[in-house]
């Protein structure tokens, strides 16, 4: 990521008062970013057809922040799709660091979303929220489901003997800034569920071991979703797993029936040796609406294995491929699938 370093003065609002930085402080600017590009095969039931063997995601960061005479660090970030996209800019938000902790306002993942723990996984696939789904015709499992980048404000305390809390807040599920496109209705929408997103995490380092734990949800509707994750770090292992549930109730008003239950869980090891690194990590979801009024074209079981691996070429530059296999064991037969593939690619962050 390159910096370019610009002496100006910045006038910046904090709180509704104009606070003002000298001229001999320097805004940082930064542009940086990263783009992916993958060759893979896959082979699923008769009834599916293959998707593009060939796919890409890329995203340019630019940020910029400045460090106030009291102290707080302000900036912004605005991440770019590399592609066309409904949602051209993915995520734009303002933050403010300090011995507080840290203010986010804009669109960007909540709480749980940054602070979920999940199974280790280096290949390009994975199995939780991951890209399976850009390669065949599946559910995906997702141990913390987040609501995503709407329009929010999230707080984040400082770290306090490992500890660290965080809560979101947005009033509306359905804004965004990119206009009535992809399901949403424009900033200026009334309509949208309003979600609290929240998070507890510990990280710490005893003797060698490594410990990560999280404990993530979202309110939202009549229902929420949370889980729980947890990492421990051995030397060049590190072994890990996460848990999820989603109530049927959850993004559900008043006016609608329930939705979806599932129960998803995950585990996997990973082993890293100087500049590479391989992972075997596994996931299973109970998924969709088992009440009497529902159908069953959204109800099944899915379960599915990836063996990755990563190996660092250089500064930056990443080689990754995975093997995976899945059965989607789906209530309704004309979406039952299963198969197995293998992707292959390079990674770049600049």
């Amino acid at each position: 990521m390159k910096k370019i370093l610009v002496a100006t003065t910045a006038l910046v609002a904090v709180t509704g008062f104009a606070v003002s930085a000298s001229a001999s402080e320097k805004i940082k600017l930064s542009v940086g970013g990263y783009m992916e590009q993958w060759a893979g095969i896959t082979d699923q039931s008769d009834g599916f057809d293959n998707i593009n063997a060939f796919q890409s995601d890329t995203e340019i960061h630019f940020k910029g922040s400045t460090t106030l005479d009291n102290g707080i660090e302000v900036g912004a970030v605005v991440e770019l799709e590399g592609e066309s996209s409904g949602d051209q800019v993915d995520e734009q938000y303002l933050y403010l660091n300090g011995s507080f902790g840290q203010i986010k306002l804009g669109e960007d993942d909540g709480a749980a979303d940054d602070m979920g723990i999940t199974a280790p996984a280096v290949g390009p696939v994975g199995v939780n929220d991951g890209d399976l789904t850009n390669w065949v015709s599946t559910y995906l499992p997702d141990t913390v489901p987040s609501d995503g980048d709407d329009p929010k404000i999230t707080y984040f305390t400082p770290v306090m003997g490992g500890f660290r809390a965080g809560v979101s807040y947005t009033d509306s599920d359905k804004s965004k800034n990119a206009g009535g496109t992809g399901g949403n209705l424009g900033q200026n929408t009334t309509e949208g569920l309003p979600v609290v997103s929240a998070g507890l995490s510990y990280d710490h380092d005893f003797d060698g071991v490594a410990l990560g734990l999280s404990a993530v949800g979202e309110h939202k509707g009549q229902g929420n979703w949370y889980g729980l994750g947890a990492n421990v770090g051995l030397g060049n292992f590190t072994v890990g797993g996460s848990w999820g549930h989603i109530e049927d109730d959850y993004g559900i008003n008043d006016r609608q029936t329930s939705g979806d239950e599932t129960d998803t869980y995950d585990i996997g090891v990973a082993y890293a040796m100087d500049a590479a690194k391989v992972s075997l990590s596994y996931a299973y979801s109970d998924y969709g609406n088992r009440s009497s009024s529902s159908t069953v074209s959204n109800t099944g079981e899915m379960s599915t294995v990836d063996l990755g691996l990563a190996y660092q070429l250089g500064a930056g530059v990443a080689w990754k491929s995975s093997i995976f296999w899945f059965d989607d064991d789906n209530d309704n037969s004309a979406a039952d699938n299963d198969g197995y593939g293998a992707v292959t690619g390079l990674r770049l962050d600049f």
